[in-house]
């Protein structure tokens, strides 16, 4: 009953807008300020590794993320300074507008948990849990937005590509 009045209900849509609207501006103004002002993520990551999350008996908790950072991120580190800023304003342009509001969400969330793997708490959880409920809502979430308008042309063109496909296989 909650998931359906969550995923088609048209005034809790008004409210995931709202939720929508305000976490997307967080997150283009936060990739905007690293799109100009210079971002370098070197110092972060070189922290997140020499001071990893630690466990009650001491031990890293994610060491397999610590061996990420250390083996893969911190040496293209060039790459990951190109790609946060970029994704973090792309997230919140998706969210803003909502324009393919459940993949801007998802990719939202994979760099919320990023970064709470590596240890920054600050206002990650509340990113979390309002990123999960738009996330669980669905299309709904972007109802009053382009979504409105890009599910329906984007279901329209895969369906016409995959009933072609399908014609011509058989």
């Amino acid at each position: 009953m909650f998931a359906t009045l969550l995923r088609e209900n048209k005034i809790v849509a008004g409210l995931l807008a709202v939720i929508r609207i305000w976490l997307g501006y967080n997150w283009m103004t936060a990739g905007w300020g690293k799109l100009t002002g210079g971002f370098d993520a070197s110092g972060f990551l070189q922290n997140a590794i020499a001071n990893p999350v630690m466990g009650p008996d001491g031990a890293p908790v994610y060491s397999w993320y610590v061996n990420f950072l250390e083996s893969f991120a911190l040496p293209n580190i060039e790459l990951f300074n190109f790609i946060v800023p970029l994704g973090e304003f792309l997230v919140g342009l998706g969210l803003l507008l909502g324009c393919l509001t459940t993949a801007a969400m998802f990719f939202g969330l994979v760099m919320n948990f990023s970064f709470f793997l590596a240890g920054t708490v600050s206002h990650n959880p509340t990113d979390i849990f309002l990123g999960a409920i738009i996330l669980f809502a669905g299309y709904n979430a972007g109802r009053y937005g382009l979504d409105r308008w890009v599910i329906p042309f984007l279901r329209k063109t895969f369906n016409k590509k995959l009933d072609k496909t399908v014609s011509e296989t058989a």
